[in-house]
């Protein structure tokens, strides 16, 4: 593992020894499809200079990190400048995780990174189903004559999985074809703007296991202004707070995740970073637990 990957800073409480923990957090500093503002590649390692500001603890799901065996690697190496090397590698990285029977844990990057991250879970876990949170469709079958786009990424992965796989929430943005992709057609799941299904679809998913892909912007910009796609009319962070405690109660089989879109430059008062940073506390706390249910 030490010749993959890089370690600048750490994340507090995810300093568990690689070999003796279950989840792995790394960060992926790609945003070469990004098709409005970039700085995505910023997000990981802003977070992790903002992160000290939080505890470990969670009052809210009554966890803390201190007691969870969770490892920050560091960032990965990245070819910048060549998206299909660096897609590669982004499957390497992650399926060295996999492989060693802990759960990865993303921090992109643009949402195209999810998808090779994806691959490398899906390999292990043909059965995983997808639950997204996030203001677009990236139901596209290609954006600016390019297939592998962070507005493509979503179709990419229903071409692996098919039909009844993805659940989508918080959705208020994308072209008329991938609204009716997914609410005409039914190809996927998905709630237009809330999140308030989100309880029921869970436990109707059951025992199943789930790839969950958080891209940032499912948030409204007035309250997370840091992303490069911003999109009025999304959710407030405490409306999204209360997916963590259905997770944690749930009996379903988190098997990898990811948390995409930060751009932290566009957010001066760091506010999006630290926003980013609870919802990555809270989400690592919770796949941690889940793990030896």
């Amino acid at each position: 593992m030490q010749n993959r990957f890089s370690n600048i800073n750490t994340f507090m409480g995810m300093e568990t020894p690689y070999d003796e923990s279950d989840v792995v957090v790394f960060g992926v500093g790609f945003d070469g499809t990004t098709s409005n503002r970039p700085g995505t590649r910023f997000a990981s390692s802003s977070m992790r200079l903002e992160f000290y500001g939080l505890e470990t603890y969670s009052p809210k799901l009554n966890l803390d990190l201190e007691n969870k065996k969770i490892c920050d690697i560091g960032d990965l190496e990245l070819s910048i400048g060549n998206t299909d090397v660096v897609l590669g590698e982004i499957y390497e990285g992650t399926k060295s995780i996999v492989n060693d029977d802990k759960i990865p844990f993303m921090i992109g990057g643009e949402h195209l990174v999810t998808l090779p991250a994806f691959k490398a879970v899906y390999e292990k876990h043909s059965d995983v189903y997808v639950l997204h949170f996030d203001a677009h469709t990236d139901l596209r079958e290609e954006y600016n004559n390019n297939k592998n786009s962070h507005a493509t990424v979503i179709k990419r992965i229903w071409d692996l999985v098919g039909d009844n796989r993805i659940y989508q929430f918080g959705i208020r943005s994308g072209t008329k074809e991938e609204f009716d992709f997914a609410l005409k057609e039914k190809h996927t799941y998905m709630e237009v703007s809330t999140i308030d299904t989100f309880e029921e679809v869970v436990k109707s998913l059951e025992n199943k296991k789930i790839y969950l892909t958080i891209d940032l912007d499912v948030l409204d910009p007035s309250i997370f202004p840091g992303t490069g796609t911003p999109e009025p009319g999304g959710v407030t962070y405490k409306e999204f707070e209360s997916i963590f405690k259905i997770l944690k109660n749930s009996n379903i089989k988190l098997v990898g995740c990811d948390i995409v879109e930060l751009s932290p430059d566009y957010d001066d008062t760091k506010v999006s970073t630290i926003t980013a940073c609870k919802i990555l506390r809270e989400l690592a706390l919770v796949v941690a637990h889940n793990f030896n249910k």
